[in-house]
C-alpha cells in the first residue's frame, strides 16, 4: 500500500513546490527584483526532483500529468486565496476533467 501511495506523495508534493516557485516567479514580474527570479528557479528545480523521482515508480507520461494536476490545481486555490482572483465555471471544471483524466489513466495502469 505504501508503494502505491509514495508516487502520489512524490508528485504532490512536487506540485506544491513549484506551485511555491509559480508565486515566486509572478512577484519577481511585479518587481523585477534579481534574487526572486533566482530562488523560483531553485524552486523550480527541487519540484522537478520530485518528478524526477516518481519515473521511479510510474510511467513517465502519467507521472507527468498527474505532476501538472496537482500544480494547476493548487496554483487555481492559490490564486483564489493568497490573490483573491475569481474562479470561473470554466476553470474549475477544468479542474475536474484534469481530475477525471488522471483517474483514467490511473484506471489504465
Amino acid at each position: 500500500m505504501a508503494n502505491r501511495l509514495l508516487p502520489f506523495a512524490l508528485l504532490f508534493i512536487g506540485g506544491i513546490i513549484l506551485t511555491a516557485g509559480d508565486v515566486v516567479m509572478k512577484q519577481w514580474v511585479e518587481t523585477n527584483r534579481r534574487m526572486l527570479y533566482i530562488a523560483g528557479l531553485i524552486i523550480y528545480l527541487l519540484g522537478m526532483i520530485f518528478l524526477a523521482q516518481s519515473f521511479r515508480y510510474k510511467n513517465i507520461a502519467i507521472a507527468s500529468v498527474i505532476f501538472v494536476f496537482f500544480n494547476v490545481a493548487t496554483l487555481l486555490l492559490v490564486s483564489w486565496l493568497y490573490f483573491k482572483e475569481g474562479l470561473t465555471p470554466v476553470q474549475l471544471a477544468g479542474v475536474a476533467l484534469g481530475l477525471a483524466s488522471v483517474a483514467i489513466m490511473e484506471l489504465g495502469s
